[in-house]
């Protein structure tokens, strides 16, 4: 297992790089750049020229990339144009919104697919499997944006329930209910179309494995169906399905910053929204690497609990 584990991280340093070369390529191919975007039209145009100059944007290219990377490898992202602080101060200072959300999203997903799609495979054909099927269907084919700005209307400004957006009530003490009242809206948007699809990829596993000759002599043998379901089907019904966390991270941070900024969630994703049309190019760089690393991580762990599910894999 180390020796595998080793070689994923070895592995991880080529892909990384193709999208950091590939990311770069994109980022500046895109028109404008940040010295015009932040400075006063009024200035005069050696005042601009200037500022390009000094940011190194006049360079080839590849010139910058190099540079880039260079820095990198010694732990630095550079400094956003726009708010002139390190961007690795900026990402540190709002990662732990961006993860508070994720990983509450990734809970609920979990919470509400697995049961569901394990009660739609257990009464296939039935109302309630046609009910699930719908409602996945429905969560797949809904935006993030609408549905978040739907429930705003509803529980925000109609009933009053939740706030409206934000991390936490301005002034107020710290308060884990608090930071609750103000999760629960987003992270449930959030995990809306994962869970729909999570559902889904759950009915599928576990329609192969209630059919199996294990569930059918665990059944023979007097077992009750609920111990048959959840002891020795769901088990083996997991393994394919942790593949989808791993590639329900990769969504998620795309996800979290549309999320963001509708619910004005001060994290990483609404930062990169608000890097992008100010042209930050090295906020845009860091957090789309942060990204690129998570999801690679992501995998990796997926693979992990594979071996953990199924103690027939070894690697």
């Amino acid at each position: 297992m180390i020796s595998y584990i080793i070689k994923r991280v070895v592995m991880m340093i080529p892909i990384l790089f193709g999208i950091s070369v590939l990311s770069f390529a994109i980022m500046y191919a895109a028109p404008g750049k940040p010295a015009i975007m932040n400075l006063d039209p009024e200035i005069p145009p050696e005042v601009r020229e200037a500022q390009i100059e000094r940011l190194g944007l006049n360079d080839p290219i590849p010139v910058q990339y190099v540079r880039w990377l260079g820095n990198v490898a010694q732990g630095d992202f550079g400094t956003s144009y726009s708010r002139k602080i390190p961007v690795t101060d900026m990402i540190l200072d709002r990662l732990p919104n961006t993860l508070l959300l994720m990983a509450s999203s990734l809970f609920i997903a979990a919470i509400i697919a697995i049961p569901f799609g394990v009660i739609s495979a257990t009464r296939q054909y039935s109302l309630t499997d046609y009910g699930v099927t719908m409602g996945s269907f429905v969560g797949l084919a809904t935006p993030n944006f609408w549905l978040g700005i739907m429930l705003i209307m509803l529980f925000s400004v109609q009933l009053g329930w939740t706030p409206v957006g934000g991390v936490a009530t301005i002034g107020a003490d710290f308060s884990i209910l608090d930071r609750l009242h103000h999760l629960i809206l987003p992270a449930f948007v959030l995990a809306t179309a994962d869970m729909a699809g999570l559902t889904r990829y759950t009915r599928s596993s576990m329609l192969e494995v209630v059919n199996q000759d294990y569930i059918r002599t665990a059944r023979a043998k007097g077992f009750r169906e609920r111990r048959v379901i959840y002891k020795h089907g769901l088990r083996n019904g997991l393994i394919p399905v942790i593949t989808m966390f791993g590639l329900m991270l990769p969504t998620m941070i795309g996800g979290s910053a549309i999320v963001e900024s509708v619910f004005n969630w001060p994290g990483i994703g609404k930062m990169f929204i608000d890097a992008t049309f100010q042209r930050d190019y090295p906020v845009i760089m860091a957090i789309t690497m942060f990204g690129a690393l998570l999801t690679v991580i992501g995998n990796l762990i997926a693979d992990i609990l594979y071996a953990v599910l199924d103690p027939r894999i070894e690697y």
